[in-house]
């Protein structure tokens, strides 16, 4: 992609002060975006800001996207700011683990709200900005909202939702507002997920094998699906949920029997 496919065009990205929101800033960054960063906090948006290219034309937004009001005046304040919007990119969200009888229902809560209800009311308040310029919708789920896990009740749902509301506002909007999303498998994104997933590690070890690629993805890894959906490359792509997991996702769940057994044949 060139470095002014997105030249003129504002992206406002959501999660905009996390390591995968970072990313994704300075992917479009590259490409000539201005980006509008939102967050809850201040301080995490300034670290986000600080691995911008320094000719990186941006502005941090604090904003709660689980409040509707809030982040309502959050898109109005950024498309009054920078006149337009062309990209939503939402990537606001948290992982709290536990069954359903484990996992206690404020943490439950917070995990639908930061999700569902977070993408629903920024993508309600952003829809007829974007509109205006048949801009998109990226939405940044996870491969557990297409397949299920252990010990993830809560997480699973709130990412199963995003899948279908993804589906369903491609459906209603698409004509004008394009809607997809990508779903990252395991990644780095802080120095708690660089420790499990470093190598020698049982965690690492777990995952590598399960991944046909042999290792997790760090946020670089993602960051070229979501730009190639916001381009005029993707302009009839809609609709779609795209893995991006090292092809973890391609397996049926069946164990590896060539793993298993070596060099047996099997007749």
């Amino acid at each position: 992609m060139d470095t002014s496919a997105f030249t003129d065009q504002v992206v406002l990205i959501t999660g905009g002060g996390g390591a995968l929101g970072a990313a994704v800033a300075r992917r479009f960054a590259a490409a000539g975006a201005t980006l509008a960063l939102v967050g809850r906090t201040l301080e995490s948006l300034e670290r986000a800001v600080a691995t911008l290219p320094g000719d990186a034309k941006h502005q941090v937004f604090t904003g709660d996207v689980t409040d509707p009001q809030a982040i309502e005046a959050t898109v109005a304040d950024v498309v009054s700011t920078f006149g337009r919007l062309d990209v939503l990119v939402n990537g606001a969200g948290r992982v709290a683990q536990g069954t359903v009888e484990q996992i206690d229902l404020g943490s439950y809560r917070e995990m639908m709200a930061t999700h569902v209800d977070g993408m629903f009311y920024t993508s309600r308040a952003a829809l007829e900005p974007l509109r205006a310029h048949r801009g998109c919708i990226i939405n940044i789920g996870s491969v557990s909202g297409l397949r299920g896990d252990w010990g993830q009740a809560a997480y699973n749902a709130a990412e199963g939702a995003i899948t279908n509301l993804t589906r369903s506002m491609a459906l209603d909007h698409g004509h004008e507002v394009r809607v997809n999303s990508v779903h990252p498998g395991a990644i780095i994104t802080d120095a708690m997920t660089e420790q499990a997933f470093a190598d020698g590690s049982p965690i690492a070890a777990a995952w590598n094998a399960r991944i046909p690629m042999g290792r997790v993805a760090r946020p670089e890894d993602i960051v070229g699906v979501v730009a190639f959906l916001a381009s005029a490359e993707a302009r009839y792509v809609n609709g779609a949920c795209i893995p991006v997991d090292g092809g973890l996702t391609a397996s049926n769940g069946q164990p590896s029997l060539p793993a298993i057994l070596g060099d047996v044949i099997l007749k």
